[in-house]
């Protein structure tokens, strides 16, 4: 029987030979793999009615429960007016988007850039201009689609955001940054907060103004609720958008409803501004906007005459004239008959509710007596003593005194704070060293619909050949066996 033992010892030579071979080959044949890229960036442009802004944000290729961990890198202020403002000169939008689009190639890795999801948000400004004319509303959309299409990233168009979407965005990014929806724990982990109250966010732009909260009831008007899945988290909020109620669209209607309450046609006495102050201005520039209501036979050329009053307990009744607070029967609202739950809990309110207030150094959680003493005070003073204390702010300088009032309206007799929730409002620009606004609210969204990651190449084995190789190492290892069996048989025989 040496013939079968000699085949014998042959198939065991054979079979460490292969073995060899194919633990030589697993480890030396190195093949390209793929692994996501560590980080990757957004841009997002804020086009606003009164200015636009372009934010770099970044975040890591590991989503958190399906959500990005999304962090500010830069922001960058486009110079001129908002977009909506070049409805006569849509190349002029584009261009000026351009000075920040070359600050964020600069920012943004070169290899990564033609993978850098960009968008361009537009607000109440060109939700306006669309009312007024749609086709001028495309034609500026078309000029600032072209003029981000020059630039190697991955454009995902030019949107109007609806109010809703405009207010629960900011809601995302005041809880994000103030860490009440997902935070970093000590034990290195992103970790839900327990027993953490959401905030509400309030927004007052200068076309429209936003409020978003987490009610303690059910919404009743499902047009004013909006659903969210985040970290893991679900979310029903109420929010409601008012448009034309920003700022400097409700100062256009409270100067319109002067001019057609004054006894001369051409002169205007407003309590808001301050005593000393004049401006002229045309009918035309006054009824430009769908938010006011021109007369029935108006002169566009006609020139008006403003003159300040300095008289705050008129310049409130004014204001006060621009709202409808009265509420249907057993029915909860904000005004204009819109439906609202009572307000809950606490709120960050910013954008224009922080600049005025920042200016009348407001911001440090004063009473609301203390508030309203110090805006009656500033009321009051002539415009000669306003510009020798406050010469940097002289563009805008005639408009804080109405712009306070209007807030102190909108929140209380608005949105029905009183002396006891006042406290909970927190006026604030930024948090965690972020801007509050819609921007980052919106990426951390829009990072639940991130497809798989594009993918770079590294070194390393290749899975089909490592699978392979170990497979073959065990047929040979059973072989072995076999063959070890039949000699051990053969010999026994």
């Amino acid at each position: 029987m040496d013939y079968k033992a000699k085949a014998v010892a042959g198939l065991l030579a054979a079979t460490c030979v292969f073995s060899i071979i194919a633990l030589i080959l697993s480890v030396v044949n190195v093949k390209d793999v793929f692994l996501p890229p560590s980080t990757k960036y957004s841009l997002v442009f804020d086009a606003g009615s009164t200015h636009t802004a372009l934010y770099i944000y970044q975040w890591p290729a590991d989503k958190e429960n399906g959500t990005g961990i999304v962090s500010q890198v830069e922001a960058c202020t486009v110079s001129g007016p908002g977009i909506s403002s070049y409805a006569d000169n849509p190349a002029g939008a584009g261009a000026s988007l351009k000075p920040c689009l070359d600050k964020a190639m600069k920012i943004i890795p070169a290899e990564q850039q033609r993978e850098t999801p960009t968008y361009l948000g537009a607000t109440a400004g060109m939700r306006l201009l669309r009312e007024q004319n749609s086709t001028k509303a495309e034609q500026v959309f078309a000029e600032v689609a072209k003029a981000i299409g020059e630039y190697p990233v991955d454009f995902r168009g030019a949107q109007i955001l609806t109010g809703n979407e405009e207010g629960s965005f900011g809601w995302i990014t005041v809880n994000y940054l103030l860490e009440t929806l997902v935070k970093f724990s000590f034990a290195e982990k992103w970790e839900h907060p327990r027993d953490t109250e959401v905030l509400g966010a309030l927004d007052l732009g200068g076309a429209s103004t936003q409020i978003t909260f987490q009610p303690g009831v059910t919404i009743e008007d499902k047009n004013t609720s909006v659903f969210f899945r985040l970290y893991g988290t679900n979310y029903s909020l109420y929010t409601h958008s008012y448009l034309c109620y920003g700022q400097t669209q409700a100062l256009k209607m409270l100067l319109a409803a002067l001019h057609q309450g004054s006894p001369s046609p051409q002169q205007i006495s407003h309590p808001c501004y301050p005593k000393g102050y004049q401006e002229n201005i045309t009918t035309a520039d006054l009824y430009n906007s769908p938010c006011v209501r021109a007369p029935s036979t108006p002169s566009p050329a006609q020139v008006l005459t403003v003159t300040g009053t300095g008289d705050p307990a008129a310049c409130s009744t004014a204001i006060q004239k621009l709202f409808n607070f009265s509420c249907g029967a057993n029915r909860t609202c904000g005004f204009n008959g819109v439906y609202q739950p009572p307000v809950r809990g606490q709120f960050f309110a910013f954008a224009g509710f922080y600049y005025t207030f920042h200016f009348l150094n407001l911001t440090s959680k004063q009473s609301l007596n203390d508030i309203n003493s110090t805006i009656q005070t500033f009321c009051q003073k002539n415009w000669a003593e306003l510009v020798e204390n406050f010469p940097q702010e002289k563009g805008y300088l005639h408009t804080y005194c109405s712009v306070g009032i209007y807030i102190l309206t909108l929140l209380l007799d608005g949105y029905k704070f009183n002396e006891h929730t006042w406290s909970s409002i927190h006026f604030s620009r930024q948090a965690a060293n972020t801007d509050i606004g819609w921007t980052l609210g919106f990426m951390l969204n829009f990072t639940n619909m991130i497809p798989t990651e594009a993918l770079e190449h590294v070194k390393g084995h290749q899975p089909g050949l490592w699978a392979g190789a170990i497979s073959f190492i065990v047929l040979a290892i059973v072989a072995g066996l076999v063959a070890v069996f039949l000699q051990c048989f053969w010999k026994n025989k």
